[in-house]
């Protein structure tokens, strides 16, 4: 059957597409669900699908130890894809898998940068260095882990290319952080869902980061304006955010604004999806490691909006 999976936040904004990916490979998949998730009118849809797509709902909770550990001792991996607010609740989770004793994989909820080469500014900084220091706990408590690094969701950076407050694609003009030359990865989160159920059963994995980085999503700002231009056949009047203004804008603004911009500035100004080369003794490449996953590509994925 395969190993028994169980996803902690599975209703989630990425936690939706890893209990999916993980129902269809085939895998028994568990799903942690609070009492108030099930019954939760807004929920009720998802609740639904993931029903018929045979996932076993667990009733728990991260704040009740022992309803954490009855969950996850009947379960081989545990993948945790609970939201900004929550990261630090996971050390709740690290309790729970040292006492079940029974787990071959623990994968926290990272799904963005590499976090231990990251040169990101505050506000989202804070909450980086959270996930590094439970990077560092997971490894000093000897838990099997995978660190799945997906870069930027499709979904939230390309179905508006990062312009606040907009609900499409610019046709006139666009806001550009930096000089609009540092490359960025973004990935559809079908495909982030698939691989990480892949990678949480893979022994090339084990103990490694997954880089989500196909070579066909590899884009800097200017390129990505460039192809949509193409696609639309218009030239759009760009708008380049140089970075003293940026972190001015970022001091400055509310929450989450400030938030926002800070995510932007560390990857499309610092370059902090791609300025690195991945280590082999550290990290794997997804589409290297399954080919036989036929991502979407940026180019695809952009065309729905035209």
């Amino acid at each position: 059957m395969g190993e028994k999976i169980l996803i902690i936040g599975g209703t989630g904004y990425i936690g939706k597409f890893v209990v999916e990916a993980s129902a269809k490979s085939g895998h028994p998949t568990f799903a942690l669900m609070r009492e108030a998730s099930l019954s939760d009118p807004a929920k009720s849809e998802l609740v639904e699908t993931f029903k018929k797509s045979g996932v076993t709902f667990l009733t728990g909770d991260l704040n009740d130890h022992e309803s954490l550990v009855k969950a996850i001792k009947q379960v081989d991996v545990v993948i945790s894809t609970v939201g900004f607010m929550q990261i630090a609740d996971q050390y709740k989770i690290i309790a729970a898998i040292k006492e079940a004793g029974n787990v071959k994989r623990f994968l926290p909820s990272e799904f963005g940068n590499d976090l231990d080469r990251c040169r990101a500014v505050d506000p989202i900084n804070q909450n980086f260095q959270l996930k590094v220091q439970l990077r560092r706990a997971i490894e000093a408590e000897g838990i099997p882990y995978t660190y799945i690094v997906c870069n930027l969701f499709a979904g939230y950076a390309l179905s508006n290319f990062l312009q606040l407050g907009a609900t499409a694609p610019p046709r006139d003009k666009i806001v550009i952080p930096g000089d609009g030359n540092v490359k960025a990865v973004f990935n559809e989160e079908h495909d982030i869902g698939a691989y990480t159920v892949k990678a949480s059963v893979d022994p090339r994995t084990l103990n490694k980061i997954l880089y989500i980085k196909p070579p066909h999503n590899i884009y800097s700002f200017n390129e990505l304006v460039a192809c949509w231009e193409k696609k639309i056949g218009n030239t759009l009047e760009k708008i380049y955010v140089a970075e003293d203004e940026l972190l001015k804008q970022i001091e400055e603004s509310p929450m989450p604004v400030n938030v926002i911009l800070s995510i932007n500035h560390c990857i499309f100004v610092k370059g902090d999806q791609t300025y690195f080369e991945i280590d082999p003794a550290v990290g794997v490449e997804a589409s290297q490691l399954y080919p036989d996953v036929k991502y979407t590509t940026v180019d695809e994925y952009i065309t729905q909006f035209v």
